[in-house]
């Protein structure tokens, strides 16, 4: 039955970008959820490790693994039945300011979309394709606007060079190519698409759905991203958030009715996915 509990033994998840934000906030909750899931946090620094460990996460949870690397994602994903990739190249001030506008010029220390967002999710989907347990679940936390080649978010860190063209940048077209190779890859998928994340207290909001960058019932655009790792979860238990691709919203704390079923609420979605013709894939 499509609005079926998957219940099977407890599964290994892969939890790439488990030291950040919202991918902190998923290895939290499947390790809160020990008859389903048996996490790995996949963390990209020593540091990030020490912190977890500090803070009481088991130090056998935590795997240290730069994504870019696809022998150490091979490492890190065998044996898995699930993998939540919630890895990202994350912007940052430069420590230049644009002359035009007087505001900070933002780059990507920790690596450029290319190569986080493309090549290190790539690595991903392939690990969780060779070495996953047979049809291993994969669940992409992304971004909404893909379907705005000229979305703001497209130009950070985009250099131009002498001879005209850019370099760089283009955050949303590379993490669109990785979502249409992971359909591509014949795995069970689920794309998640939040609008801009808060750090507000999840489980106090509507969560509303959507998709190609348009949601009905709310011109809210942000979402607490303790419920968008809620919903990452629960893509793992309900056998029906398999083969979709969405987007991801909240209303205001105190507006409509805090949302609890998580199989309801994709139900609201009926039929829609994600239209990848739309926008540009880099």
């Amino acid at each position: 039955i499509d609005g079926a509990m998957i219940n099977s033994q407890v599964r290994r998840v892969f939890v790439s970008g488990a030291g950040g934000q919202t991918g902190q906030h998923v290895f939290r909750k499947l390790l809160s959820l020990p008859d389903e899931f048996e996490p790995i946090g996949v963390v990209r620094t020593e540091s990030s490790k020490a912190s977890l460990v500090e803070s009481g996460v088991p130090e056998s949870s935590v795997m240290i693994c730069d994504v870019t690397d696809a022998e150490a994602c091979a490492a890190a994903m065998k044996g898995c039945d699930a993998a939540v990739i919630c890895t990202s190249a994350k912007p940052a001030p430069n420590g230049e300011i644009n002359e035009e506008t007087g505001r900070p010029v933002f780059g990507f220390p920790n690596g450029q979309p290319e190569v986080v967002d493309w090549v290190g999710q790539k690595n991903q989907i392939d690990a969780a394709k060779s070495v996953g347990k047979s049809n291993a679940h994969v669940v992409i936390c992304s971004s909404m606007g893909g379907t705005n080649p000229n979305h703001p978010l497209n130009n950070l860190g985009k250099e131009t060079v002498s001879d005209g063209t850019t370099k760089g940048g283009d955050i949303l077209k590379w993490k669109r190519k990785s979502e249409k190779y992971l359909i591509d890859s014949g795995l069970p998928y689920t794309i998640v698409h939040p609008g801009g994340l808060i750090n507000e207290p999840g489980g106090k909001r509507e969560l509303c759905l959507g998709v190609d960058d348009k949601i009905e019932g709310t011109d809210n655009n942000v979402v607490p991203r303790e419920d968008v790792a809620s919903v990452l979860v629960n893509a793992l238990r309900y056998e029906a958030y398999r083969g979709r691709s969405f987007d991801l919203v909240s209303k205001n704390e105190g507006e409509g009715t805090i949302t609890t079923d998580f199989n309801a609420l994709l139900s609201s979605l009926k039929e829609k996915s994600a239209d990848y013709s739309l926008g540009e894939i880099a």
